[in-house]
C-alpha cells in the first residue's frame, strides 16, 4: 500500500459521478530526465515502468473506438517513451486533439532532436511545467541549471510558433504546502516577467495544487506536516468546484494500460469501479459508457477543490 494512503482513506469527500467522457488521460510511463519534489508520480530517470508497444496500440484502439476528443499524454517525461511520435501521429491522422505535458528540458535530452519540430509539425498542444518564473525557486524545485535549460525551450519553441498560433501553456506548482495564488494574477506576473526579462512568450498559465501523495506526500508525512495540509485542503473546499473537476469528464491510463478516474488515483492504485469489477483495463471499456459511473474518492481529492479549485486544466475559478 502507498505509504500515505491509509492516512487518505477513509475520506469525507463527497461522491462523484462521471459525465460524457471527453479526455483520454495515458502516462506514458514514470521515467523521466528530472525528480522533481513536487512531483506526484515519483518519477526519474532510474523509473523502468515503460509503455510497451502493445499497450501503445491499445490505447490507439480505444481511440478508435470511442468518441474522445482529446488525448492527454503525460508521464514521467512522455515524450522518452519509444512510441509517443506514433501515438502522437495516429491521434491527429484521426482528428484528435492531442496535449503534450512537457517538462521543457526533456527536449534537449540525447535522442530528442527534433521532437520540438515534430510537435509543431503535428499541430500538439503543449502545457509546459515551470514552478515559477523565478530562476532561484525553480532550481531548488527541479535541480540546478533547470531554470535556464527551461527558457533556451521556450525560445525553442517561440521560434516554430508556439505561443502565438500553436497552443503553449505554462503549469504552475506551489513552492510548499500552500494553495496555488490567483491564476489570472500570477499569470499576468510571469508574462510580464518572462518577457522582459527573457524575451518568452506563452498562451496561458495553469495553476495546479500539491497533492499530498508520492513524493509531495512523504516530504509531508517526514516533516510532520500531512495532516496540516489535508485540513487546509478540507478547509478551503467549495462545493461549487465540485461540478469541474476533471474527473467527471477524463479518465486515466497508466503504462500497462489500467483505468483509473484521475492522474492522482493512479498514483495511490486506486482503480476505476464498473459494476463491481476493478483493475480494468483499456480495452475491457471499448463500447462501453462510463457516464453515470461512480468516482473512487478519498482525501486527496480536496486538492482538486480547494480555494480557486485545481485541475490538469488549471484553477476551475477563473
Amino acid at each position: 500500500m502507498h505509504e500515505t494512503l491509509s492516512l487518505l482513506m477513509p475520506g469525507d469527500f463527497p461522491q462523484l459521478h462521471r459525465g460524457q467522457l471527453e479526455t483520454l488521460q495515458v502516462n506514458l510511463g514514470y521515467l523521466c530526465n528530472q525528480s522533481c519534489l513536487h512531483c506526484h508520480v515519483n518519477a526519474g530517470p532510474r523509473r523502468k515502468e515503460v509503455m510497451t508497444d502493445t499497450t501503445v496500440d491499445d490505447v490507439m484502439r480505444y481511440l478508435e473506438a470511442s468518441a474522445v476528443q482529446t488525448l492527454d499524454l503525460t508521464g514521467g517525461a512522455p515524450e522518452l517513451n519509444p512510441g509517443f511520435r506514433r501515438l502522437v501521429s495516429a491521434a491527429r491522422a484521426a482528428g484528435t486533439r492531442v496535449i503534450d505535458r512537457c517538462n521543457l528540458t526533456v527536449l534537449l535530452e540525447p535522442g530528442q532532436e527534433g521532437t520540438a519540430e515534430f510537435l509543431s509539425e503535428n499541430k500538439v498542444e503543449i502545457v509546459a511545467s515551470l514552478p515559477c518564473y523565478l530562476e532561484e525557486n525553480v532550481d531548488n524545485q527541479r535541480g540546478d541549471g533547470c531554470f535556464s535549460a527551461s527558457i533556451r525551450v521556450l525560445r525553442l519553441l517561440n521560434g516554430l510558433g508556439y505561443g502565438r498560433e500553436l497552443p503553449l501553456n505554462l503549469m504552475y506548482n506551489p513552492q510548499g504546502p500552500t494553495l496555488p495564488p490567483p491564476q489570472a494574477t500570477l499569470e499576468r506576473d510571469y508574462k510580464m516577467h518572462l518577457a522582459d526579462n527573457y524575451d518568452v512568450h506563452f498562451n496561458g498559465l495553469l495553476t495546479l495544487t500539491n497533492m499530498p501523495i508520492k513524493r509531495f506526500g512523504s516530504m509531508l508525512v517526514s516533516k510532520g506536516g500531512f495532516g496540516d495540509y489535508i485540513n487546509l485542503l478540507r478547509d478551503a473546499h467549495k462545493d461549487e468546484n465540485l461540478a469541474g473537476v476533471m474527473c467527471r469528464s477524463l479518465l486515466s491510463i497508466d503504462w500497462e494500460g489500467y483505468v483509473y478516474d484521475c492522474d492522482f488515483n493512479q498514483m495511490l492504485g486506486l482503480h476505476t469501479r464498473v459494476n463491481g469489477n476493478t483493475r480494468l483495463h483499456i480495452t475491457d471499456l471499448i463500447g462501453t459508457d462510463l457516464a453515470g459511473n461512480p468516482i473512487v474518492v478519498a482525501n486527496h481529492c480536496y486538492g482538486c477543490t480547494a480555494g480557486q479549485g485545481s485541475g490538469c486544466g488549471g484553477a476551475l475559478e477563473v
